[in-house]
């Protein structure tokens, strides 16, 4: 922090002057009118309280260290514009445009002493303490060897941050760096607020979500994908418990658990293998609309296939847009076609004793096991423990469950394909225990 400091006066971004304004002591920061509406407090007194948190302000006025914020309205505008995906989602990207269009004063980067004595003291002059956010903004750095060796991360780094910080990660943040001699950092991903029943978490509701709770009630895996498969970014999103089961339990443990263990029944694959596809049964074809009279599979399946071997690029694309709950609304579309190709042709129905019913019967099972190869490769940052099973009860290796190299059904395209013929692994029973529909959950100190 002394180092980033220094690097900052010697560029001359630093003066002591004199600084007034309104300030809110939860949040640790001056607020400007803009960011200000009018409330009542306990008494029933008018006065002005933060746009954002509620919290109360008060005019204050002391003699600090600015730094020349105003001096970088051009170059944040100029960085903003030659990067346009720096700060995402796009919402959030116009709303910081927005703030550079605004007045953009000095910004307070000290606190006298006798009020902030628990900080680091300004190099050269005990009497002031540096201000929060400079020395927390410079864990950034600090945390990949900043001053000698953040190179080899900096400034690669995505920073994440809640929506009610963005002004400090997208304006000052970036504005301190260019003036300490440092590139800002390659993105900035901001996220919304989740509410509970359409209310603000707050304490005094007694409506505060407990996350510990919730991987006890639904398991880690269950209730990080209900997080990421809800949680949209840019807008603030609900949470309750009937949805967490009605999502969790229809995807995971239905959709995706359900398919698994059909697919993988005694009655149905009885050697417990990975059948083999048959190219007589569902050709290659260049249009799936002319399919008429040259195999088993119909338009629909052809439809289908093309968007499973879609999927890895998709997932891969909206993953790197931090838009996760876009990639698994994919996944959970194409396991439910996959469900819907397994029930059209009710392999469960064919007779496995004769030659042609049987050859139709393995290329069902192999492409439904390799899209569930495809999903549990995909699913692995989401719910690892899950996609774990998943694979292993495929027998694909640790080594097999890369994504650059996931090839979707290759013996469709006449190559061979490593799983065909490979005994199954261990059958460790359900994918995913379906969630209670409880009558009452504990939600901070009430229950609902």
């Amino acid at each position: 922090v002394r180092r980033f400091w220094g690097a900052l006066r010697d560029a001359g971004a630093l003066y002591k002057g004199s600084y007034e304004g309104w300030y809110c002591t939860p949040e640790e920061s001056f607020l400007a009118e803009s960011q200000l509406a009018e409330s009542r407090d306990a008494q029933g007194r008018l006065c002005k309280v933060s746009a954002e948190s509620g919290h109360q302000v008060h005019w204050t006025k002391e003699e600090n260290y600015m730094f020349r914020l105003s001096a970088f309205r051009d170059p944040l505008r100029e960085w903003l514009r030659d990067n346009p995906r720096a700060v995402s989602p796009e919402p959030f990207y116009q709303r910081v445009l927005l703030w550079l269009e605004e007045d953009l004063p000095d910004l307070s980067v000290s606190r006298e002493r006798s009020r902030l004595p628990w900080g680091i003291p300004v190099p050269g002059d005990p009497t002031q303490t540096i201000y929060v956010w400079v020395d927390a903004l410079v864990n950034y750095l600090s945390a990949v060897g900043y001053p000698e060796e953040h190179g080899g991360w900096w400034p690669a780094a995505h920073h994440v941050v809640g929506k009610d910080i963005l002004r400090f990660h997208a304006v000052y943040w970036p504005a301190l760096l260019m003036a300490a001699g440092l590139a800002p950092p390659q993105r900035v991903l901001v996220h919304s607020h989740w509410t509970v029943r359409g209310q603000k978490m707050s304490k005094s509701l007694g409506n505060v979500v407990d996350p510990v709770g919730c991987m006890g009630q639904y398991t880690v895996d269950g209730f990080r994908y209900f997080l990421l498969r809800q949680g949209v970014p840019e807008r603030d999103c609900d949470y309750y418990h009937e949805k967490v089961v009605k999502v969790v339990n229809s995807e995971l443990a239905d959709a995706l658990g359900g398919l698994l263990n059909r697919s993988t029944a005694p009655n149905i694959n009885p050697s417990n293998t990975f059948p083999p596809f048959s190219q007589s049964c569902f050709p290659k074809v260049s249009d799936y609309r002319e399919t008429g009279g040259r195999g088993r599979a119909s338009a629909e399946d052809y439809e289908f296939l093309a968007s499973v071997a879609s999927l890895p690029l998709q997932v891969a694309t909206y993953f790197e847009g931090f838009q996760i709950y876009k990639a698994l609304e994919c996944i959970a579309l194409c396991v439910r076609q996959t469900n819907s190709f397994f029930q059209r042709h009710q392999p469960w129905k064919l007779n496995r004793q004769d030659p042609s019913e049987k050859l139709w019967l393995d290329t069902i099972l192999h492409v439904t096991l390799e899209c569930l190869r495809v999903y549990g490769t995909l699913l692995q940052p989401v719910v690892p423990h899950t996609a774990d099973k998943l694979l292993s009860r495929l027998a694909v290796q640790p080594q097999e469950r890369g994504l650059s190299g996931l090839v979707f059904l290759p013996r469709y395209h006449g190559k061979p394909c490593p799983f065909e013929g490979r005994g199954l692994g261990e059958d460790s029973g359900l994918l995913f225990h379906r969630l209670e529909k409880a009558k009452h959950q504990r939600v901070g100190s009430r229950e609902l």
